[in-house]
C-alpha cells in the first residue's frame, strides 16, 4: 500500500450472532481512502454503514477479508495493535459526546491525553489552538450547557482533530444540526483535508452535504452498490 492510501479494504465480510441466529451484515466490501480525501458513505438504516465505520476504526475485529489501515493489516491484529491504531484516528458522532462537567477546552484536551506522556500545558495549548480552528476560541471556557448544538458539534470536531489524526471517522455528525451548522462542520473537515492532509470518512443520510464530497459510496444490504467520484 502506498503512502497516499490511508485505508484499503478488500473482500470484507462481517457477521453478527452465531449458530442459527448468525446473520451476515457485510458482503465483499471493497473501498479505498486516499490521503486528504473526503468520502461520504450513504445508505438506508441497517445497510451496514456503521459496521464499516467501526471496522475501519478498529472498534471491531475483522472476521474475513483484508482491511489495511495506515499500512497495517487489521485482520488478525492484536488488541494492543488495534488500540495503538485507534489513537491515530479521530472520531465524531451524531451525539457530540461531550462531558457536561468539563469546559470546551477540557473536552478537547481529552483528544490529546489519549497519547501517553503529553504534558497538561501542551495538551491545553493544542486544545485552544484546535478551538480557534473551528471558530470557538471565545468559547474555550464554556461548559456544553452554554453552547448551541452547532457549537457543541464544533467542539467535537476540534477534539477529533486536535492530535492531527491521519483519518477522521464521522458517524452522522450533521444529523441533529440545522443547514448552516451542518455546512460549517463539513467545511471544517474539508479544510483540514486541504491544510493537513487529513482524510475523512463520513456516514450520513444528509443530502445537504453531498456536494462537498470527493467520493460518494452507497451501501445497500451490506453491499456497495454505487461509487460516485466527484473530485
Amino acid at each position: 500500500m502506498t503512502q497516499d492510501l490511508i485505508a484499503n479494504v478488500r473482500g470484507l465480510n462481517h457477521w453478527f450472532g452465531s449458530g442459527e441466529v448468525k446473520k451476515q451484515a457485510l458482503f465483499d466490501v471493497n473501498l479505498t481512502l486516499k490521503r486528504g480525501s473526503f468520502t461520504v458513505l450513504m445508505g438506508p438504516s441497517g445497510s451496514g454503514k456503521t459496521t464499516v465505520l467501526t471496522l475501519i476504526g478498529c472498534l471491531r475485529a475483522v472476521q474475513d477479508g483484508s482491511l489495511q489501515l495506515l499500512q497495517n493489516e487489521l485482520r488478525g491484529a492484536s488488541e494492543a495493535q488495534l488500540v495503538a491504531l485507534r489513537r491515530r484516528l479521530g472520531f465524531i458522532f451524531q451525539a457530540h459526546n461531550l462531558h457536561e462537567s468539563l469546559t470546551a477546552t477540557q473536552n478537547v484536551m481529552m483528544g490529546v491525553q489519549v497519547h501517553e506522556g503529553v504534558a497538561e500545558q501542551t495538551a491545553k495549548a493544542a486544545a485552544f489552538h484546535a478551538l480557534g480552528l473551528v471558530g470557538l476560541a471565545d468559547r474555550a471556557g464554556y461548559l456544553p450547557a452554554n453552547l448551541s448544538g452547532g457549537q457543541k458539534q464544533r467542539v467535537a470536531v476540534a477534539r477529533a482533530l486536535v492530535a492531527s489524526p491521519a483519518l477522521v471517522l464521522a458517524d452522522e455528525p450533521t444529523a441533529a444540526l440545522d443547514k448552516d451548522s451542518a455546512a460549517e462542520v463539513v467545511d471544517l473537515l474539508k479544510r483540514m483535508g486541504t491544510a493537513r492532509g487529513t482524510t475523512t470518512l463520513l456516514v450520513t443520510h444528509d443530502n445537504r452535504i453531498l456536494d462537498r464530497a470527493d467520493r460518494i459510496l452507497t451501501l445497500e444490504d451490506g453491499r456497495i452498490v454505487k461509487v460516485e467520484d466527484r473530485a
